[in-house]
């Protein structure tokens, strides 16, 4: 469906990396686009530079997102927010457990609630789903946010068969690593991160990303792509270890 038969769209943690670059990326093709996130200042800034309208509404309260999902139809809807807090699950918290399912499952749960049942009435719409590489491999330190985007990856698949028969398309987006400022949110405010990540790598950037989930909304109406996994050329996925059984330590002989 062409973004000429859309409106309005609705972008979540829009107020940097890649969701200021799908805010960009959609006013470019005229679509009235409500950018929300945390952060008011920079929603403020990235209103003044694009004309879109933002929203300062932490993706968790559900009783703003109901607010707005209830006074605005939205065409487009871009699930992006998310927060992760890199720990192994032997080392893992209640809290982090707690804010990564709130804000990367339930609050993408909660948010397709309130607006996909209105694209299905009218028979038109396009979920993006950012998810990531995460979702569908394994690398070390971060279980719980595997699993978050593997349940973000199988609601994406889900929201097809309960939409089917109408004109509304899923699009599942699987970033690897991408030089944005993620992880300076995650890491620390520090030079030594953007070294470890982002600096001597060639990266793909925000708005590769937000060029590709405009592809998939432009694309002819009878054409659903379902799940785009971008990487760098220089970064791959999988591996195998094999690891020795260590000694086992007999607690009563401990001194």
């Amino acid at each position: 469906m062409p973004f000429a038969d859309y409106k309005t769209a609705l972008v979540t943690g829009a107020s940097s990396g890649i969701g200021a670059a799908v805010v960009e990326r959609l006013r470019r093709e005229n679509i009235e686009v409500h950018a929300v996130a945390r952060s008011e200042q920079a929603l403020n800034e990235l209103a003044a530079r694009t004309g879109c309208i933002a929203h300062a509404i932490d993706v968790t309260d559900r009783r703003a997102i109901a607010d707005l999902a209830g006074r605005v139809d939205f065409d487009i809807l871009v699930n992006n927010a998310g927060v992760d807090r890199p720990k192994k699950f032997l080392e893992a918290d209640e809290g982090d457990i707690d804010l990564l399912v709130d804000v990367n499952l339930r609050a993408v749960l909660h948010i397709c609630r309130l607006i996909v049942p209105g694209m299905v009435a009218r028979d038109r719409g396009h979920v993006i789903n950012i998810s990531s590489i995460a979702g569908n491999y394994n690398f070390g330190g971060n279980s719980t946010y595997h699993a978050v985007k593997a349940g973000v990856a199988m609601l994406s698949n889900q929201l097809r068969i309960d939409a089917f028969g109408k004109r509304v398309r899923v699009t599942e987006v699987c970033p690897g690593r991408v030089a944005t400022d993620i992880f300076n949110h995650v890491h620390g405010n520090d030079p030594s991160v953007r070294e470890r990540f982002i600096d001597g790598f060639e990266l793909p950037q925000a708005g590769d990303i937000a060029d590709a989930i405009a592809f998939a909304i432009a694309a002819p109406v009878a054409v659903n792509i379902g799940h785009m996994e971008i990487t760098p050329t220089l970064q791959v996925m999988g591996g195998l270890q094999t690891a020795k059984p260590q000694p086992q330590v007999d607690e009563r002989t401990k001194p």
